[in-house]
């Protein structure tokens, strides 16, 4: 699939087929996370694959989506802000957000290249999911990633138009100044 096609076909899926992915091409999928740019080199993420069904059932219900119970695996994004925040400070904590993002949709578009389907959750009540995984107070969980196979298919929603957010020199300058022609 070329990059556009896989692109342009991404989408957020909420309904689960009973099929249970293999867990190599999960991994493989978390490995184009490496190739993600990160502040510094310090790479702060980490990833946690959960299979367990008692334990998806539990992170669906901290996370009040009843549909991540079909998953057959979660993934759980995690990051450690120690790393970047010592090399730069306050504006670390951002850097490291910013490096998840970038991380992430790397995950994003290599699982549809794979075939598999997700969801990106970022509303869950963070500390009941630590509870259940023992994940460390220091380290914060970026967001969860419900894996399986698509149950329906579903007509990808219209995206917003390109000109609705593009602007050129400023700020809600909707239009590209002329380009002046050069005498020779």
């Amino acid at each position: 699939m070329n990059l556009d096609k896989i692109i342009q076909s991404r989408k957020s899926v909420r309904n689960f087929k009973g099929k249970k992915p293999d867990w190599r091409d999960i991994i493989e999928c978390i490995d184009s996370v490496r190739y993600a740019p990160m502040a510094g080199n310090n790479f702060s993420l980490k990833f946690i694959i959960v299979s367990d069904a008692e334990n998806i059932l539990k992170i669906s219900e901290a996370s009040q989506q009843p549909f991540i119970s079909q998953a057959k695996y979660v993934i759980i994004v995690c990051s450690d802000t120690t790393r970047t925040i010592n090399a730069f400070g306050k504006k670390g904590e951002v850097f490291v957000r910013q490096q998840a993002g970038a991380a992430i949709e790397n995950l994003l578009l290599k699982l549809h290249e794979k075939g598999l389907s997700t969801c990106w959750i970022g509303h869950f009540i963070e500390n009941h999911i630590k509870k259940i995984l023992t994940i460390p107070d220091k380290i914060q969980i970026e967001a969860l990633f419900p894996i399986g196979y698509e149950n329906k298919i579903e007509k990808r929603k219209t995206k917003i138009e390109l000109d609705r957010f593009l602007y050129f020199e400023k700020f809600g300058n909707k239009k590209m100044n002329k380009i002046k022609k050069l005498e020779i």
